[in-house]
């Protein structure tokens, strides 16, 4: 049954992470995945819900205008994304993942009145160390508010 709401376990797991995979879906309905960085940051408010970042980086990209990417289009038109969080090893005692599914949208630094995307550049910088030469602060990101989450551990710490 999915959980809606993280347990402190589930955040944990996530934010020790190094990657995610972001599934989307193409205008055909064909799941698109890309792996990404990301950073989790609390809404603000009361909201119970976690928020997930993850910059249109500097890193090589098949278009230079990052909001022509495929993930940025089939966001701006289908907004439901899943996110896949993993732990490989090959003790397979150690396997674990989190499946979590939530909302997207392109933010601009300029259009977050909360201040949550300099709060996300800095947290990016403190857990990706390559992000310092990076014009983050100029560049959109993909925020996307966690939803309902499944995990999954063959030691139970997820």
């Amino acid at each position: 049954m999915p959980v809606f709401v993280l347990d402190p376990a589930q955040r944990h797991f996530i934010e020790a992470r190094r990657t995610a995979t972001l599934a989307t879906l193409s205008k055909g309905g064909l799941p698109r995945l890309v792996p990404i960085c990301f950073v989790v940051l609390d809404a603000p408010g009361e909201s119970p819900h976690p928020v997930l970042y993850s910059p249109l980086d500097e890193k090589p990209k098949r278009d230079r205008d990052v909001r022509r990417l495929a993930r940025a289009l089939d966001i701006a038109e289908r907004p439901g994304v899943t996110l896949l969080f993993e732990r490989w090893s090959e003790d397979w005692s150690q396997l674990a993942w989190l499946r979590a599914r939530g909302e997207a949208a392109l933010v601009e630094a300029p259009d977050d009145g909360d201040d949550a995307h300099r709060r996300a550049v800095l947290a990016l910088r403190v857990k990706y160390p390559q992000y310092a030469e990076h014009d983050l602060e100029r560049r959109p990101m993909i925020r996307i508010v966690l939803g309902a989450v499944l995990s999954w551990s063959a030691s139970d710490d997820v």
